[in-house]
């Protein structure tokens, strides 16, 4: 969670000022007191010489960087801006591409700055020890980078633009609400909502790429949807799709004479599809609709990319934040969740099992002696018998159901809307599959003893329901192990 509050302090600094020369100094601030970089320096893109310009620089004076000028394709820096990816040297020494800038660098690493496909510049960071860069550093300023183009775009437009200061301020507005929501579900619909309240437009739809398909997954506005939130669009089809294949902004004013145009509102006449890209990757499609023709303007395309290109950045952090989450609640060793994971869905089950008068079981699994199979198989088939364990119970259990390693040789599992005979049936068929199973290696069965509780016979809170299915287990290893008690009898074993 270090790594988010790293992205969106930074995302507040750099989107907070349309000065370049300010936004480049705040770039370069932090990522020297956030990543501890000793040299660094920015690098801005002259589209008409396709030369790197020396902008900005910290650590080291100008003259100490070597040239102020760098070709495209020159040097880690030109490399990174031609490639249009990082480019890294843990030994500078070791790659012909380096330009000796500096006697005491040791390890280069170039990053291009990006605003949708077209690179603006690169950051360049040297330090004067071999490898620092690691591949956490590497994967964090790639993200900061986004953030920086976007700001170094932002600036750029404002100097060019004045007379649209008010839409720029309108996209830094947005910006900064939407770097502060890490939630998909909470940022979709509130950008939609913003992007409704300041553009001249009469509906907003995202659409995200998800394998090959286009998903509806947020809308705002005052036309009639023709397909609900949700709805899969077919691969290649719609003025969404040919945005995204093109990766360029699609506009059409009549959308009654366009051939293969899919109508996702009724009352629509023009729409703007903008594909929505950051670090290069598509992530889907920002749709504007507008009940009258002729509605989009040419001079209305660059703000709306920009706002486009702050949603995807904002997409792109829920998306690593979702990801960082997921990895903390996941077991390491067996790929289902952990216990920290159980807790908290223990506690959420229970309120939704109290609120809606339903059922929850509670099956606790321990594996019998495994001990001896570390101590006569290594710990090496331990391990794998623990992870094919968890893949059949995932295999043979219901999505809805919420497998966990509960520690050791231990693991917990929550039946939602099951109680009684059906919840110990559930038990006894993760007993059987699980002793006939053949797991490679172990010459002999390998067996389960299982403890079964339910909301609200055996308890009505988190501590008396895990305490009764513990009872339950200790009672089925006491009757002879390779068996299954319910809460309910386990006083009487």
């Amino acid at each position: 969670m270090e790594r988010i509050a790293i992205l969106y302090d930074a995302s507040q600094a750099v989107l907070s000022t349309f000065d370049l020369d300010e936004v480049l100094q705040r770039i370069l601030a932090i990522v020297r007191d956030q990543f501890r970089v000793q040299n660094g320096a920015i690098f801005l893109l002259d589209a008409e010489t396709q030369e790197l310009r020396l902008r900005s620089t910290f650590g080291r004076s100008p003259d100490q960087l070597g040239p102020q000028a760098i070709p495209v394709g020159k040097g880690l820096t030109g490399t990174a801006a031609k490639l249009r990816r990082p480019v890294y040297a843990p030994d500078v020494s070791q790659d012909p591409r380096y330009l000796p800038s500096f006697a005491l660098t040791r390890s280069e690493l170039a990053i291009p700055l990006m605003v949708r496909d077209s690179v603006v510049g690169v950051l360049d960071f040297q330090s004067e020890e071999a490898g620092f860069f690691s591949d956490e550093t590497v994967d964090l300023l790639t993200l900061f980078s986004t953030q920086a183009s976007i700001a170094i775009e932002n600036a750029r437009l404002h100097s060019l633009e004045q007379r649209r200061a008010a839409q720029l301020e309108t996209i830094n507005t947005l910006a900064k609400q939407t770097a502060s929501v890490l939630e998909l579900k909470e940022l979709l619909p509130k950008v939609c909502a913003l992007v409704f309240q300041s553009f001249p437009v009469d509906h907003v739809a995202i659409l995200l790429k998800e394998g090959d398909l286009l998903v509806v997954r947020a809308q705002h506005g005052k036309l009639t949807p023709v397909f609900a939130e949700g709805t899969n669009l077919a691969p290649g089809t719609g003025l969404g799709a040919r945005a995204l294949a093109t990766r360029k902004t699609v506009v059409e004013n009549d959308v009654r004479h366009v051939a293969g145009y899919i109508a996702g509102y009724q009352e629509a006449v023009a729409e703007m599809c903008v594909p929505l890209i950051a670090a290069g990757q598509p992530l889907g499609v920002l749709v504007l609709e507008s009940a009258t023709a002729g509605a989009f303007r040419t001079a209305d395309v660059r703000p709306l990319e920009s706002v486009a290109d702050i949603c995807a950045i904002a997409i792109q952090n829920a998306n690593f934040f979702e990801q960082t989450r997921r990895m903390a609640f996941v077991d390491g060793l067996t790929g289902v969740y952990n216990r920290r994971y159980f807790e908290q869905r223990i506690l959420e089950e229970l309120e939704r099992a109290s609120r809606y008068a339903g059922g929850l079981a509670v099956i606790m699994l321990d594996i019998d002696h495994f001990k001896k199979v570390n101590d006569e198989f290594g710990h090496l088939l331990g391990d794998e018998v623990l992870r094919q364990l968890s893949n059949i119970l995932t295999q043979q259990l219901r999505r809805v159901d919420v497998v966990c390693r509960y520690g050791g040789e231990e693991f917990s599992i929550l039946v939602p809307q099951t109680t009684g005979e059906h919840a110990l049936g559930v038990a006894e068929k993760l007993r059987k599959v699980i002793e006939d199973w053949n797991f490679p290696g172990v010459p002999r069965p390998v067996t389960v003893s299982i403890g079964v509780a339910d909301f609200p016979e055996n308890g009505a809170t988190r501590d008396e329901l895990v305490k009764a299915a513990d009872a339950a287990l200790y009672a089925a290893k006491q009757a002879g192990r390779n068996r299954v008690i319910a809460a309910a009898a386990s006083a009487r074993v």
